[in-house]
């Protein structure tokens, strides 16, 4: 089997999160996703991150153009060099291809987990040749490094231009290629979980935990995008869950079905105009449907001076406040840019129409405008909370099902895959009647 290592060796008692694998009516089919570990199912000029081995990156890693990186399940990639803060760069093409019970992890040694935004590497950034990226049951986490000379990223002219810059955990720019994300954690990435500005996408069954140290969003979509989102959970955002931009149109108009995602506890951290639950600004074709947002700092924004485009729709969602202001800052409010729809269902007193988690109790000092990691601040996330809905849940209905999806019919086909999973075609998942990403438990 064909491996290209900084360096290589078993690294025992790694300390990592497990992807979320919850099977819920909103999977997206995943190709029957089991690769094994052939070295003959992969081209010749393939790198293969072999099934269960540890990968330590000690400087940055390039793909070249032409060349694609296969990471097989249970792979360990772990950034080791805290002065030279490792990329990923990829200028090829990278297929991840993790499992519920095998997933891939992208990390950093422990002695920088102390620090949730170490910044001590920099995420995979993919270049503009980038044909097609694939990730699949994976963790990123304590990414966001900020940017020398030195760095490939801006080497390689990609993301930012100038150095000192934080890289997103994810980062994909082809307008002509293709990115599917399902069912990956990404989590303490001290800038943008991922950021988008190209292509076709499928961004499905995710968690976005804690995004950001000064700014960051969990997904920031900008021009030349097609895209369906749905059935994420986003807590702990700095900014906004769903940033939707048309900004920087180069041929095709961003089109985002963002539909069934659990946003909570976001945008407390950055208090600015921007930050809340979904921003649309810049002409941006955006359909919002069925999103459940819980105790975030707005409700749904847009920019006054550069709205979204006129077909937007943006109506039935979800708004739960436990506190006044809470209430307060969800309402239709022309200066403040804040939209509501005629079908939202919402709170109209602190605490009213709880949509009823299984297993998340708000803490009682929540402050959705506190600005900083003071008093007030969300909890730091547990594994062991469930944001399914309880029985006689108010978020259980009036959910809007009727909708076409970008990719819910034709799929996205990731030709790199072929042969090597069952099936390389993936779809978007059909939407439900009940708001967020979690029906009933």
């Amino acid at each position: 089997m064909k491996r290209n290592f900084f360096s290589f060796f078993a690294l025992a008692a790694l300390l990592s999160l497990a992807a979320c694998s919850e099977d819920e009516p909103g999977t997206p089919d995943n190709g029957g996703n089991d690769p094994g570990s052939n070295e003959n199912l992969y081209p010749a000029t393939a790198i293969v991150w072999g099934k269960d081995s540890t990968v330590v990156l000690d400087d940055h890693f390039v793909v070249p153009l032409n060349t694609s990186l296969y990471v097989e399940e249970g792979v360990t990639v772990v950034a080791s060099n805290t002065a030279v803060k490792p990329e990923i760069v990829v200028l090829g093409n990278m297929y991840c291809m993790g499992t519920a019970e095998n997933p891939i992890t992208f990390t950093v040694e422990d002695g920088s987990k102390s620090d949730r935004f170490s910044r001590n590497w920099g995420g995979i950034i993919c270049g503009y040749d980038c044909q097609e990226l694939y990730l699949n049951y994976v963790t990123i986490e304590y990414g966001g490094a900020q940017t020398t000379e030195n760095s490939q990223s801006y080497i390689n002219g990609l993301f930012k231009s100038e150095t000192g810059e934080g890289v997103p955990a994810v980062h994909f720019c082809n307008p002509n290629g293709r990115m599917i994300i399902t069912n990956c954690t990404l989590m303490n990435n001290a800038e943008d979980q991922i950021y988008i500005t190209g292509g076709e996408s499928i961004v499905a069954n995710n968690r976005f935990i804690s995004s950001g140290f000064d700014g960051g969003d969990a997904i920031n979509y900008k021009s030349d995008c097609i895209v369906d989102v749905a059935y994420n959970l986003v807590y702990d955002t700095n900014t906004n869950a769903l940033k939707l931009s048309n900004d920087g149109l180069v041929a095709t108009q961003t089109h985002v079905v963002a539909y069934n995602n659990t946003i909570v506890n976001s945008g407390w951290r950055r208090p600015s105009i921007k930050g809340g639950s979904i921003w649309l600004e810049e002409g941006v074709y955006a359909e919002i449907y069925n999103n459940l947002v819980y105790d975030c700092r707005w409700g749904l924004k847009h920019d006054n001076e550069v709205p979204e485009d006129s077909r937007s729709v943006i109506t039935p969602n979800f708004y739960f406040a436990s506190t006044d202001a809470g209430v307060a800052q969800m309402q239709a409010d022309e200066a403040e840019g804040i939209l509501v729809g005629d079908n939202d269902k919402r709170s109209a007193s602190a605490g009213d129409n709880d949509p009823l988690f299984a297993n998340f109790t708000q803490q009682s000092n929540i402050n959705i405008n506190v600005g900083s990691n003071g008093d007030g601040a969300p909890m730091t996330w547990n594994n062991s909370w469930d944001f399914h809905l309880q029985a006689g849940s108010p978020a259980l209905t009036g959910g809007k099902t009727d909708f076409t999806r970008n990719f819910g019919t034709a799929g996205i086909t990731m030709t790199g895959l072929a042969g090597i999973v069952e099936n390389n075609t993936f779809t978007s998942p059909a939407p439900a009647e009940y708001f967020g990403a979690f029906g009933q438990e």
